[in-house]
């Protein structure tokens, strides 16, 4: 029932780049080439957009799925591809599943089917419903992929693709699959946009996160992918918490009573004590309420402190894919040794009424030997919703 998982191949793509290896350099040197400013209809906004030609269009059979968002997903599963052919040769395409999280689907798509209909009063023929449908993403993947294994989509808001591997895990100990493709996506539309900054969660400049100076969120767009099976890889998934708070619609509970009990609920299913945990990769949303929240029970969880950062500068905050992307950053500092721990990008301008965390500002990298051979990935929605996910060598 216990059984051990391990992720394998890895497939991102995001404001830092356009697959692993691009990422991995914008990381090394705290830098985005997606990130700017873009024009919306309530004018100039802050985001991290995937600024490369998304070419990869679904097959002809899936063409009523054609969207950005699912030519995101595309982008990321290419590059899985080949460990998801050689895993349905091994065990049939009925024996692998397919879970992804996501908070936006193809709403980009409907917006710019009802801006032209406004305009020549009819849909265009290339819109279909389907492109919009939150559930979508998940038999989408799967059918892009031949696969027949089971197929559902998670959408909690900003722990959409966290919960994926909750539940991806869960399939594999069920022994329902033997292995699973997980992740998510999210692409930038109006909705999210305009949605955010009515909740004046928003930053005009760079996110700020921990900052005494902090503003609110960038909204970012993006997919990351891993294959999951039983076969022993280089990173173990080792522990999961889940918890919610149900205390606010849109704001966290200010203790992070509900937080704290998915980090040490993750730690419990690990088997391990917080010191045993060389980073955390922190959900650091840069709205006053989420930071404050999440310093003080990450100063409860490890008071002998851990090395942190919250990445979401380099990305901006990628709502259903956030979780997946974060996790995928994680991923890397222990199953590649180019790879040193992200940069926690900021003023430095720390807010005194938050507690002190180890914050990454300087090249760091995990010891391959001894303590420190986990590395921890937190997640808060609306809602309530929490997830913390570790990683183990």
């Amino acid at each position: 029932m216990n059984a051990p998982v391990y992720l394998h191949a890895l497939g991102m793509i995001n404001a830092l780049g356009n697959d692993v290896d691009a990422i991995v350099a914008s990381l090394a040197n705290g830098r985005a080439p997606g990130m700017g400013p873009i024009d919306t209809r309530i004018g100039t906004m802050f985001a991290g957009s995937v600024t490369a030609p998304l070419d990869l269009a679904p097959p002809a059979a899936l063409a009523a799925y054609d969207c950005r968002n699912n030519r995101l997903l595309l982008a990321a599963l290419a590059q899985i591809a080949p460990a998801v052919d050689a895993a349905r040769e091994r065990y049939g395409a009925q024996r692998i599943g397919v879970v992804l999280g996501t908070s936006t689907s193809g709403i980009g798509a409907a917006e710019a089917a009802l801006r032209e209909r406004s305009v020549t009063g009819a849909m265009p023929s290339a819109f279909d419903y389907r492109q919009m449908e939150i559930g979508t993403a998940a038999p989408f993947a799967a059918a892009a992929l031949g696969l027949r294994g089971p197929a559902f989509t998670i959408s909690t808001a900003c722990t959409s693709s966290a919960k994926a591997f909750v539940s991806a895990r869960r399939l594999l100990r069920l022994k329902l699959c033997d292995a699973v493709v997980v992740g998510g996506v999210d692409s930038l539309c109006e909705l999210t946009l305009q949605g955010f900054a009515s909740l004046d969660s928003t930053s005009p400049v760079r996110m700020n996160p921990m900052s005494a100076q902090r503003r609110g969120i960038n909204v970012g767009e993006g997919a990351a992918v891993f294959l999951m099976s039983r076969d022993e890889g280089p990173v173990r998934l080792a522990g999961a918490g889940e918890s919610s708070d149900a205390h606010h619609i849109s704001a966290p509970d200010p203790q992070g009573v509900g937080g704290e009990l998915a980090l040490r609920a993750a730690l419990g299913d690990a088997g391990i004590a917080p010191s045993a945990v060389g980073y955390v990769n922190l959900h650091a949303t840069a709205t006053v309420k989420n930071d404050e929240m999440e310093a003080h029970l990450m100063a409860r969880v490890f008071p002998q402190g851990v090395a942190a950062s919250g990445t979401k500068p380099l990305t901006g905050h990628l709502l259903g894919a956030a979780g997946a992307t974060e996790l995928g950053f994680a991923s890397l500092t222990l199953a590649r040794d180019d790879v040193a721990l992200p940069r926690h990008v900021w003023d430095g301008e720390a807010d005194p009424a938050l507690p002190a965390l180890d914050l990454v500002e300087d090249e760091r990298r995990l010891p391959r030997n001894g303590n420190a051979q986990y590395v921890m990935s937190n997640s808060f929605a609306f809602g309530g919703s929490n997830v913390s996910l570790i990683l183990g060598r």
